[in-house]
C-alpha cells in the first residue's frame, strides 16, 4: 500500500512539474534578441540561386539517362532461358547463383520430376537462401557448393523461385507434354 501511495504522489508531482515548465517554455519573450551578422544584409525572402542553363540541361540528361537505364534492367532485359535435360527420367538443370540466377527462366514438362541444382558463387547473403512457394521449399545455399532440390510441378504454368529478400527472381515454365501417355486402339 505503501508502494502505491509513493507511486501515485510521484506521478502528480511530475504532472505538476511538467505543466509549469511546458508553460514557461512556451511562453514569448517580452523583447527580440537580434544577432548581428557582418556584412550580410537579412531578408524573411529566399534567395533565387541561379545556375548556368547548360548545368541544368546536363543534370537533366543524366537524370533521363539512368531512369531510362532502370528501366532497361528491370523491364527490358532479355532473360536467359533453359529448356531442362533429362537423365533417368528426371529433368535436370543446372543454375548458377551469381549476382542473379543463371538461367533464370527454366522450361520444363508438366508431370515430370524436375531437379534444379542451385551452384552458389556470390557471397551476397541476399542469395545464401532460395524459395521455391509453390512446392513448399526453403533451401540454404552453402557459397561454392551445389545444394539440389527435387520438384514435380503437377499443372502445367509458371512457377517462380526467389532469393530470401524476394529481389532476384526466376521462373519454371511447366508446359504439357507433347506426346500422350495413353494410347487409342
Amino acid at each position: 500500500m505503501l508502494n502505491k501511495n509513493k507511486i501515485f504522489t510521484s506521478l502528480v508531482g511530475l504532472v505538476f512539474f511538467l505543466a509549469l515548465t511546458t508553460n514557461s517554455v512556451l511562453a514569448k519573450p517580452n523583447k527580440e534578441v537580434e544577432i548581428p551578422v557582418s556584412g550580410v544584409e537579412q531578408t524573411s525572402q529566399f534567395q533565387k540561386i541561379e545556375q548556368p542553363l547548360g548545368l541544368k540541361f546536363a543534370v537533366a540528361l543524366v537524370g533521363l539517362g539512368l531512369i531510362g537505364a532502370e528501366l532497361w534492367w528491370f523491364m527490358l532485359s532479355k532473360t536467359k532461358s533453359q529448356k531442362a535435360k533429362i537423365n533417368q527420367g528426371i529433368q535436370s538443370v543446372d543454375i548458377v547463383v551469381d549476382g542473379g540466377y543463371t538461367p533464370d527462366r527454366i522450361e520444363v514438362r508438366a508431370g515430370e520430376p524436375v531437379k534444379l541444382n542451385f551452384f552458389r558463387k556470390d557471397p551476397n547473403n541476399c542469395l545464401s537462401q532460395v524459395l521455391l512457394p509453390d512446392f513448399n521449399q526453403a533451401l540454404d545455399l552453402t557459397i561454392n557448393q551445389i545444394t539440389s532440390v527435387e520438384i514435380v510441378p503437377e499443372k502445367p504454368g509458371e512457377y517462380t523461385f526467389t532469393c530470401g529478400m524476394n529481389m532476384y527472381r526466376g521462373v519454371i515454365n511447366a508446359q504439357a507434354s507433347e506426346v500422350s501417355d495413353f494410347s487409342t486402339n
